[in-house]
Order: structure tokens, then sequence, then C-alpha cells
């Protein structure tokens, strides 16, 4: 069961509790960080063309899930409060619209292509080295048997890949 205590630990509940935090902590930060130019993007294709705008909102809101529970199961497995793993998860979610406005209103005119292609490129960089570093290590000792966790790990690389397809194909 996903929502079941973890399996007991080595460390000292309080070392393990922090680490938890900092994890949740730290890839919010990531997350936050990696919305700015999603929505920096989601805003100007709605300007150019607003269904284009649209199907990218609705595929940017629907991948927005698994990253708001990377940010909230961590603090929830590591306060038990579930409101505070919410509340954390939907702050990461919600720079995405906030920094979609600032950036529009700062960086509207001055963005090219290859700007906004590096953007990408660092934020996703740092998103893969925080999956691969703290993410996956973690899930993998809350499920030392790998029951759940490199099937997730296939199926969400699936759905992403499908998803990119779907896309290329609808533009």
């Amino acid at each position: 069961d996903l929502f079941s205590p973890p399996p007991p630990s080595k460390e000292h509940p309080e070392h393990q509790q922090k680490k938890l935090v900092n994890m949740g902590l730290s890839t919010a930060l990531a997350i936050a960080l990696h919305n700015f130019p999603e929505g920096l993007a989601t805003f100007v294709a709605a300007l150019s063309d607003p269904s284009v705008g649209v199907v990218l909102a609705i595929a940017i809101g629907i991948h927005n899930i698994p990253e708001g529970l990377c940010v909230a199961l961590p603090i929830y497995y590591a306060t038990g409060n579930r409101w505070k793993g919410f509340l954390w998860g939907c702050l990461s979610g919600l720079s995405e619209p906030v920094a979609a406005l600032l950036g529009w209103a700062v960086l509207a005119n001055a963005m090219s292509q290859t700007a906004y292609a590096a953007l990408f490129g660092l934020v996703s960089g740092m998103m893969v080295m925080i999956s691969f570093k703290e993410l996956l290590p973690t899930a993998h000792r809350y499920d030392p048997e790998d029951t759940v966790v490199t099937y997730s790990v296939v199926v969400g690389m699936a759905i992403m890949a499908i998803s990119l397809v779907l896309f290329n194909s609808l533009g």
C-alpha cells in the first residue's frame, strides 16, 4: 500500500524525518523553478494560438499531478501531516501561473527560441538530477522489494513518450 508507513530504518527517526523534509523542500524548489519556463511557454503559446495554449495548459496540468506528489509525499511521510504535504505540493505548482505572468511582463519581448531552449534544458537537467540522486533512491528505500518503483518509472516514461507523440501529431 502506497500510503502505509515506511519500513523501519537503521537511521535515527529524527534524522530520517529531516532528510525527507529536505528532499521534499528541495524538490519543491526544483519544481517551482521547473514551472517557470512551462508557465511562460504556456502563456506565450496561448497568445500566439489559443487552441495550442489550451492543449499545452491541459498537458502541463496533467503532469503537474505527479510533480505535486513528489513534493507532498516526502513531507507527509516526514511530518505525518497530509495538509502540510498538500500545501507544499500546491505552492510548488502555484509558482507556474505566477511565474508565467511575471516572466511575460519582464521577458516576453526579450526571449528568443535559443533562450527558451537553454532555459528548458537547464531546468530539465535539474529535474533529472533530483530524480536520480534523491527521488529514486528514496523510493527504493521505502520499497525495498521493488514492488512498485520500477513499474512506476516505466509507466511514467511510457506516458511521457505517448504524450510527446500525440502532441507532435497534433502540432
